[in-house]
């Protein structure tokens, strides 16, 4: 979404705004459902067949990139994800300090808590270089710049999310991102 701003010449510059809830401080633990589409939502994935989703080479890589992404944030955890064709949902727990206690006593992992936002652009940053890698392209923008979020804060919402996700490829067909 943008907002026109006028400056004191009159020239009319796009601002971009926040579609995050406003003082919302998304460090804190707690489940987060993302959503990420590719630029202009080109299909870079793979392709819906037979209701199941078949990865390409590109998909293969973000599916990699995101079950790896504890390595690099120790203080989430990784919930149910799906790579589609041209978009990627997934659920990123981010843990509180009594969640990052070792159950033999070792104590604290050393990585602080960090916002999602900082997660999700490791996501996109990490999965945007592997792919231009593999093309032989620098710096080609493979996701869009923004991403949808929702805190979720019930089990009835947790579990509807879940099968949301689950179901994704099956409902590719009807999919508002499927044009």
């Amino acid at each position: 979404m943008f907002v026109i701003v006028l400056t004191r010449k009159h020239t009319i510059m796009k601002k971009r705004k926040s579609i995050r809830l406003k003082g919302y401080d998304y460090s804190l633990p707690g489940l987060y459902f993302v959503t990420i589409c590719t630029r202009n939502r080109i299909h870079r994935f793979g392709k819906i067949a037979n209701n199941k989703m078949v990865l390409n080479e590109n998909g293969k890589i973000v599916e990699y990139v995101w079950k790896h992404l504890i390595d690099h944030y120790p203080s989430i955890r990784l919930h149910d994800y799906v790579v589609m064709p041209n978009h990627f949902h997934g659920i990123v727990q981010i843990l509180s300090v009594m969640d990052m206690v070792s159950p033999v006593g070792e104590g604290l992992k050393p990585s602080p808590t960090k916002p999602l936002t900082e997660i999700v652009r490791g996501f996109k940053t990490f999965s945007a270089r592997k792919i231009n890698e593999l093309h032989h392209t620098i710096g080609e923008n493979v996701w869009q710049r923004n991403y949808y979020e929702h805190i979720i804060r019930t089990q009835m919402s947790y579990e509807h999310i879940v099968n949301y996700i689950r179901l994704n490829p099956i409902h590719w067909g009807n999919d508002c991102f499927n044009e």
